[in-house]
């Protein structure tokens, strides 16, 4: 064995496809290239004001020390309180472990309740990073594909069908990354019907785009009493909040998963950042309009990039219904070339289109569909009708 070899562990993982494409991004910008970036999913606004201010205070009352592992009790009955007020959920502060953001969280959960050879339901498209989770945990990824015609949504029969007798977890999100899709309630409760026949199911929820929904209120799977134990909540403050470099997140779920995250996260990194911690209670515990003001300019975006995409022949999209992607098919371009470069599938589109174009976009294959391509639209105005008119433009070249 060589002495540069990295462990099968590392060496199964795939790199962050996401985030690739914004390094790609970023150094065609070093260059003077002038890119819009439509691949990362980060709000572009900045944090409110009375959020930074309760950092500086934490500052200036020197709140530099470590803090608990699980966070802070008045963070952790905050979150408590958010739940009770904005899920209807009753928690303790026992049940609330805070991390280094949701993606922490969600690894924390799997990590704590997959064995080897335990399988995992994703549903596909799926957030780049939960089909490597699985894979650090040694689990089995089963991936049950929604495609565009059920609004990238599985049915209760898929779910039914993709159970068997190792399955141990469900990763859901809602609403999604990366399609914007989001559950209903009776949706949700049609899948908790399923789940109330398996009761060695845990269901990992990832809600942490919940505030980012245009359709009324936010539905947690949690809701549901028959499958209320079993259920574990993640969210954060990185998409409501503009929060995404603060890096906190948490999860609500039966006390002894919560246990278990909170020996797990004591071994490998301990409490998040004190500063972070103090500026989340204020988030969660302070005046909420920033959020509703952040959600009406990513729902007009969302307007504005779904009348756009269909001026473009090719793009087939739905309307998504939260968060701030659109994911649109694009397959009809596969096959096509111009320039002398042709494009096999969504990856080289998205390629094509970055060195084309200057637009960056995320190819499907990373979430699951490889027929479609990612966009973000959290950025200005101006730059989505830019970025749209450029899209147009270089797609009109492929023949």
């Amino acid at each position: 064995m060589s002495s540069q070899q990295v462990s099968t562990r590392i060496a199964k993982l795939s790199p962050s496809e996401t985030l690739a494409m914004s390094q790609r991004s970023s150094e065609l910008k070093a260059q003077g290239v002038d890119v819009i970036n439509l691949s990362v999913g980060e709000p572009d606004f900045f944090t409110p004001d009375h959020i930074k201010a309760a950092a500086r205070k934490a500052i200036d009352d020197n709140f530099s020390f470590y803090s608990p592992v699980s966070g802070y009790p008045d963070l952790r009955k905050a979150i408590v309180e958010k739940l009770k007020r904005d899920n209807g959920l009753e928690y303790t502060p026992a049940q609330i472990v805070v991390s280094n953001g949701a993606k922490q969280s969600v690894c924390n959960a799997l990590l704590c309740i997959v064995n080897p050879g335990d399988e995992v339901i994703v549903p596909a498209p799926y957030w780049v990073s939960y089909v490597e989770m699985v894979k650090l945990a040694e689990g089995k990824n089963v991936v049950v594909s929604a495609g565009i015609e059920q609004d990238f949504k599985i049915t209760p029969v898929q779910l039914e069908a993709a159970i068997t007798p190792r399955t141990r977890a469900l990763i859901l999100c809602s609403p999604s990354n990366p399609t914007g899709s989001v559950y209903s309630r009776e949706e949700l409760r049609g899948l908790a019907a399923v789940l109330a026949r398996h009761p060695n199911i845990i269901v990992l929820a990832d809600e942490i785009y919940e505030h980012i929904n245009y359709v009324g209120r936010h539905e947690s799977i949690a809701q549901f009493p028959e499958i209320r134990d079993r259920v574990v909540v993640v969210n954060g403050v990185s998409k409501a909040y503009a929060m995404t470099g603060w890096r906190i997140g948490f999860l609500a779920a039966p006390e002894w998963i919560a246990k278990a995250c909170s020996k797990l996260q004591g071994q490998y990194t301990s409490g998040p950042s004190s500063i972070s911690q103090k500026a989340a209670v204020a988030a969660f515990a302070g005046p909420q309009d920033c959020v509703e003001e952040m959600r009406k300019a990513f729902q007009r975006r969302r307007d504005l990039v779904v009348e756009l995409c269909g001026e473009i022949p090719g793009l087939k999209a739905n309307v998504p219904e939260g968060a701030f992607y659109l994911f649109p098919e694009c397959d009809a371009y596969f096959g096509k070339s111009a320039e002398g470069r042709k494009v096999e599938n969504a990856a080289d589109l998205a390629m094509y289109l970055l060195e084309t174009a200057h637009v960056a976009t995320v190819g499907g294959a990373a979430f699951g569909a490889p027929n479609c391509i990612r966009l973000s639209y959290a950025t200005s105005d101006e730059n989505l009708v830019e970025a749209f008119a450029r899209l147009k433009k270089a797609l009109a070249a492929l023949h």
